[in-house]
This record gives structure tokens, C-alpha cells and sequence, in this order.
């Protein structure tokens, strides 16, 4: 871990983020790859794993967000360390709601007739993957603003915790890999655009990642704001997103199960390694 943690150090905060984000993108083709090999995967196995990366968000949202911006405004705002968490968390939920209601977009465990955001005449495929989009822009936000973080010197922020995140955030983008491209083959998408649409949805987090890393290394005092940002906009998807699809079908306690899981493993990489 040692050595891991000394060359993303000698990298660069920016070219760090988008290792590490393209690291996260690369997880999520490794789960459509799936796709070539089975053509479905039953609901009690899927829910579980969706489940699973609502737990490793919600863990990932505290550990490793939440709890370095409430530390960093102890700091920088001196007996007002509640409003830079509170204001970003805000905003994070409010960036994520205003995408919701803009963007067409269809969840995976939802019939085509429950559409969101502004009705289109899109393809279901194309609603799928700008569904998984959304989700994954605060993921890759999150990895750039803690790798921005450490690259400033921030002693609640270290280059550790920001691999840790990293990490975390690509063992759950597996099983969204596999429930974009698994989906898209059941209704009939070849083999090759089943995976071609489910890595395609977390391109957008090396993108997110590095924008994430350049805004807080030139604004410094916006750290902690930014850090709650990306955790508001995580929490919003969890809670809005994943937590309903895995709560339609009759697997709801094997769901929980994943939750707890998710959450518990990504507290034990945070708490261990950052």
C-alpha cells in the first residue's frame, strides 16, 4: 500500500484523480463484460449487489467526505464548522435533483411507462445508461476532490484515504456494470452493445474526477464545501436511485444484507487505509 500511496503522490493531484477514476471506469467494463458470458442475472443475486453499492456510497459519503469537511471547517471557519458541510450537502442534493428532473432517464428495475425527467421519445437503452451517468458523476467528483485535498496539504485529507475511496467506489461499480449491460441483453441488445452501453455509463467519472481535482487545488477555501457537495450528491442517489430498485422485488431482506455489507467493508478500507 506503501508504494501504491508513494506514486500516486509523485503523479499530481489531477493526474492521480484520473488514474483513479479510470480505474473506477475500467471496474464497471470488467462487470458488463459478464454480459458475454450469461444472459441474465436473477433479481436475487442483482439486488443484493445493488444494494451492496448503497452501502458503500452512504459509508463513503461520511467516512470519507462528511467527517474531513466538518474537520476542515473547524479549521477554516472558525465556531461556524457546521455551515460549510451543511451548505455543500445541500447543494450536492440539489445538483443531483436538478439533473433528475432535466435528464430523461429510466432505472433499471423500472417499466418503460415510468420515464423521469423531461419526456422524450428516446430509446430505452439510452435511458438506462443516462440513468447509471447520473449516478456516477458524484462518484467521480468525490475521488478527485479528496485527491485535490491531499494535494494541498490538507492534514484531514491524505492520499491514502483518497485511494481508499477509489477503491471502494470501483469494488461497487462491478455489480452497476453488470446491471446496465445485463438488462440491455434480456430485451434483446446484442452481446457486444450490451457491454459497449454498460462501461460507456461510467466514462463520465474521469471527466467528473479531474474537474473535481483542478476546482479545490486553485480554491482552496471551497474544500470543504466541495467534499459535502459530492457527498450530498451521493446520499440524493442512494436514496432516490438505488435503494427504490432494490426494494421492488421479493429479495428486499437479501438487499439489506448487500447494504449492510457495502457499508461495512467501505468503513473498514476508509478507517484502515486513510
Amino acid at each position: 500500500m506503501k508504494a501504491i500511496e508513494t506514486f500516486f503522490e509523485g503523479i499530481g493531484p489531477v493526474y492521480a484523480a484520473l488514474l483513479a477514476t479510470t480505474f473506477t471506469w475500467l471496474v464497471t467494463a470488467a462487470g458488463a463484460s459478464l454480459v458475454f458470458f450469461f444472459k441474465t442475472l436473477n433479481r436475487s443475486v442483482l439486488d443484493p449487489m445493488l444494494g451492496f453499492t448503497g452501502g458503500v456510497m452512504v459509508a463513503a459519503s461520511f467516512w470519507s467526505l462528511l467527517a474531513p469537511s466538518i474537520e476542515m471547517s473547524e479549521r477554516l471557519y472558525p465556531g461556524m464548522s457546521w455551515m460549510p458541510a451543511a451548505v455543500g450537502f445541500f447543494l450536492g442534493a440539489a445538483f443531483l435533483y436538478m439533473l433528475d428532473k432535466l435528464t430523461p432517464h429510466l432505472h433499471i428495475n423500472f417499466g418503460a411507462e415510468e420515464t423521469e425527467g423531461m419526456k422524450t421519445q428516446w430509446h430505452r437503452t439510452t435511458l438506462l445508461v443516462l440513468a447509471i451517468t447520473l449516478h456516477n458523476i458524484p462518484e467521480g467528483l468525490a475521488v478527485g476532490v479528496l485527491f485535490g485535498a491531499a494535494a494541498n496539504g490538507m492534514p484531514e485529507a491524505s492520499i491514502a484515504g483518497a485511494i481508499a475511496l477509489a477503491l471502494g467506489i470501483g469494488i461497487q461499480n462491478f455489480p452497476e456494470g453488470i446491471a446496465v449491460a445485463m438488462p440491455l441483453r434480456r430485451h434483446g441488445v446484442s452481446r457486444l452493445k450490451s457491454f459497449w452501453y454498460g462501461q460507456l455509463s461510467a466514462f463520465v467519472e474521469p471527466f467528473a474526477g479531474v474537474v473535481g481535482a483542478i476546482a479545490v487545488i486553485y480554491m482552496q477555501p471551497i474544500l470543504p464545501f466541495a467534499l459535502a457537495f459530492a457527498a450530498g450528491a451521493m446520499i440524493y442517489v442512494v436514496v432516490e436511485e438505488v435503494i427504490p430498485e432494490t426494494q421492488r422485488d421479493k429479495y428486499t431482506d437479501r438487499s439489506v444484507i448487500g447494504f449492510m455489507m457495502g457499508f461495512l467493508i467501505m468503513m473498514i478500507l476508509d478507517v484502515s487505509l486513510g
